[in-house]
């Protein structure tokens, strides 16, 4: 049995976790920062020295709770890209620090492959499967082959689907982060009063394109007198405007992975939006796959994912000089 303590700090949550490779979660700690709520968006710089401040109590919170010593690891494990470099650097140098004083493997973990991932940790999802990534930072569908072998199908060609609800929610006078408000307040509104552009639906492939809502939303803003019912409307139909688009391109995933000669039965759905249960109901009612989506609290940003990441790639022997440079950017088929 392999065990691994893992760090997550790519954007605005300080997590850590200890993993193993039975698939139990020995202990997680996560801090959601509440600073970035006043400034409607995560600010870089906040974001660094709050994860500076926090990640070690947090590491000696989850190895008390896990009743381990460093010792007793096998290796540690970081997100080191994609995200906001100054915490990728805070977490990926203290994760390093323990590896070294302890002379354990130091894994770098990707963290678009940390979520897709992290589902293998819940159910037996053989490779290869399709994931679509639905988050704050990302929005795109891949192929997973293996570990660290990803095919890329499809990406947001301008917002991410995370973005375009906090911008939407911004523009409707709702705090950060949007995606939950949204969620809440359309269950109270009627999602057909409105008609948001359907971008790319029924064109070949499978990129995505967001940011034209935003027009509609802001010019809707400066007609209405937006009344308690009118957002609750435009946020039904924001969301009913967000299934379309995802659906359609979701038959063109598969189609464009059957043309690789890749047979798709199981679709692995993840990221923060993953969370909005409307949008699960609808893939579900609409869609002839086996379909797994994490529970809400692995969808967000957690070290759990990272700590699973990183089990997989420890036993394949994918292992990480204490070199390794964090990277802001860091496509997943370069992993």
């Amino acid at each position: 049995m392999k065990t691994i303590l893992a760090v997550e700090t790519s954007c605005d949550e300080t997590a850590v976790a200890v993993v193993n490779s039975n698939k139990q979660v020995l202990a997680h700690e996560i801090l959601s920062q509440t600073e970035h709520k006043k400034h409607g968006g995560v600010i870089p710089e906040i974001a660094s020295r709050v994860h500076m401040e926090h990640l070690g109590n947090l590491i000696r919170n989850a190895m008390e709770k896990s009743n381990l010593k460093f010792c007793d690891l096998d290796a540690t494990a970081a997100t080191s890209g994609p995200g906001l470099i100054g915490g990728l650097i805070v977490g990926t140098m203290m994760t390093k620090a323990i590896a070294h004083v302890t002379q354990k493997p130091f894994i770098a973990v990707n963290h678009l492959e940390a979520h897709a991932l992290v589902i293998r940790l819940l159910y037996e999802v053989k490779f290869p499967f399709l994931v679509l990534l639905i988050s704050g930072g990302h929005c795109q569908f891949l192929i997973a082959q293996n570990i660290g072998k990803y095919i890329k199908l499809g990406e947001t060609l301008d917002d991410s689907l995370g973005e375009a609800f906090d911008k939407v929610a911004r523009m409707l006078g709702l705090s950060y982060p949007g995606g939950p408000l949204i969620e809440k307040l359309a269950k109270r509104g009627n999602g057909t009063r409105f008609k948001f552009p359907r971008a790319m639906k029924k064109r070949p492939g499978c990129n995505f394109s967001f940011s034209g809502i935003k027009t509609v939303v802001k010019n809707l803003v400066r007609e209405l007198k937006m009344s308690e019912q009118d957002v609750c409307d435009i946020c039904a139909s924001f969301q009913e405007c967000i299934s379309e688009i995802l659906l359609d391109r979701v038959k063109n995933a598969v189609i464009m992975a059957e043309s690789l000669n890749i047979k798709i039965n199981n679709f692995v759905i993840t990221g923060g939006v993953a969370a909005n249960n409307f949008l699960r109901r609808k893939l579900k009612e609409h869609i002839n796959l086996n379909i797994f989506f994490p529970p809400s609290n692995l969808c967000t940003d957690n070290a759990v994912m990272v700590g699973w990441a990183g089990i997989e790639m420890l036993q394949k022997n994918y292992m990480n000089s204490l070199n390794f440079a964090p990277r802001p950017r860091w496509e997943l088929g370069s992993c």
